[in-house]
């Protein structure tokens, strides 16, 4: 792969030459102005980031997220681009890619979560389980659904993903000057698609991280190996992506420790025993590099000393403050250590792999899970978020099976349809049309997870009270 074709500027609809002469702006800080201008990143404000149903201020949400992940995506493009050229890793490789590169990134972290459902990453569970169950079950003219639908499709909702949906919102779904969505860079694009390969490709046995997922829909396939040919990347993840998905590993495995000790599910104390106990089983060089627990101790130490009333806060947040600039050593390390790899699309591995994180973000994200994922109040949440979006989709999906079709729809199911966003289903009928009846099928069922995908949560749990006449 090379730099001069990865940060491809081409979009679906090019901009006129009149009006390229008028802006000044590079294509990449243009793909910035459309992202926070857009509904959609706004509507990231009330989605889930790890609690939820929430009604705390302080608890994070996918917004807040994003916006953590791109300051510190864009962290990771400039150190890891001034190694490029300070090491002459690529002769080609300048100080304007290099700004590029930290753009690209900046808008990758707003957008890489853009996809994702209510309720957080247990919305895409809910999603899954739900088609899994069900469409098996549901008829369309005297047939299971299953008959029409081919291999893909089938698999494409059994394995549905947030990652993939973000491809789509950002492509199609956002539906203002034309079927060009937020018409984004190719390089942006490319940046966001985490597993290259589609749901009938994954293989979470193979050892090589582009295929743990999905990373697009059937409906998307033909425009992912348009975007991907034009990056030089069919096939492999883009290079950009590993820092991605680094900067987004390190965002939510702090952030979720730091919401977890706000929310009373984990305490100083436990924190540092689970440290403690990282450190006994931990290498003395990594330990002399990095010793969460001695750092956590010297935190709260300093509280002491300047008489902080909440010494063990002021302790948490300051070590996790640390970890998070440790952990982007790590990543730019590990980037570099294994440039040629990465550039040749042969790199299989996170950029934490054999560095002295690795043991350490797997920790975070350990103790995350047993203090705060597995805790009763959040089963409680997410089983209500469950009771919410089963409803949705039992609901919306047997009003969508005939839309669009001859066949007669009940005046409930036709009053379901019309509560969908215009955006959506302008999208829907572009995208239909000329299609074959199974393959409207298959685009009529996306416009079920298109217009549940959309919604807040908190405007997902007041649709579900509304059609139930709960007040």
């Amino acid at each position: 792969m090379e730099w001069t074709t990865l940060l491809a500027a081409q979009r679906a609809r090019q901009t006129t030459t009149r009006q390229a002469g008028r802006d000044q702006r590079s294509e990449f800080e243009k793909d910035y102005h459309r992202i926070i201008g857009s509904a959609s990143f706004r509507r990231l404000q009330d989605k889930t980031q790890v609690f939820p149903l929430d009604k705390s201020d302080f608890i994070r949400t996918r917004l807040t997220h994003s916006l953590e992940v791109s300051s510190i995506a864009k962290s990771l493009g400039q150190t890891i681009s001034q190694d490029i050229i300070r090491n002459n890793r690529d002769p080609q490789f300048d100080l304007q890619m290099k700004e590029d590169v930290c753009n690209i990134l900046q808008c990758a972290g707003l957008v890489h979560d853009i996809g994702n459902p209510p309720f957080g990453h247990f919305g895409e569970t809910a999603i899954r389980e739900w088609f899994r169950s069900k469409l098996p079950e549901i008829t369309y003219k005297g047939k299971p659904v299953t008959k029409y639908l081919n291999k893909q499709m089938i698999a494409d909702f059994y394995n549905f993903e947030g990652n993939a949906q973000a491809l789509r919102l950002l492509t199609k779904l956002h539906f203002l000057v034309d079927e060009n969505g937020m018409n984004l860079t190719y390089a942006l694009l490319d940046t966001i698609v985490k597993y290259p390969v589609s749901s009938t490709q994954i293989n979470k046995r193979s050892g090589d991280i582009k295929t743990k997922k999905m990373g697009y829909f059937l409906a998307e396939e033909e425009l992912y190996r348009r975007i991907a040919s034009e990056a030089g990347t069919l096939g492999m993840r883009h290079p950009l992506t590993f820092i991605l998905e680094a900067a987004d590993d390190i965002a939510y495995s702090t952030a979720d420790i730091e919401d977890a000790f706000k929310k009373g599910c984990i305490s100083y104390t436990e924190l540092l025993y689970e440290l403690e106990r990282y450190e006994q089983r931990a290498s003395q060089n990594e330990l002399n590099y990095f010793n969460p627990a001695q750092i956590l101790r010297e935190k709260y130490e300093t509280a002491k000393r300047r008489h902080i009333a909440d010494r063990e806060e002021f302790a948490v947040q300051n070590f996790l403050v640390r970890m998070q600039g440790f952990l982007i050593t790590c990543a730019t390390f590990g980037f570099a250590n294994n440039y040629n790899q990465i550039m040749e699309g042969a790199y299989r591995s996170d950029l934490f792999e054999r560095t002295y994180a690795d043991g350490q973000i797997r920790l975070l994200k350990d103790v995350a899970y047993r203090y705060a994922f597995t805790t009763v109040p959040i089963y409680k949440l997410e089983i209500s978020a469950n009771t919410v979006l089963n409803y949705h989709l039992e609901h919306f999906v047997n009003a969508a099976l005939y839309y669009d079709t001859e066949e007669e729809q009940s005046d409930v199911e036709q009053k379901l349809m019309a509560l969908i966003s215009e955006n959506y289903k302008q999208a829907y009928h572009a995208y239909a049309d000329g299609k074959s009846e199974e393959e409207k099928l298959y685009l009529r069922l996306l416009l079920v997870t298109d217009y549940v995908c959309g919604m807040t949560d908190s405007y997902a749990k007041r649709l579900y009270q509304e059609l139930n006449g709960i007040d």
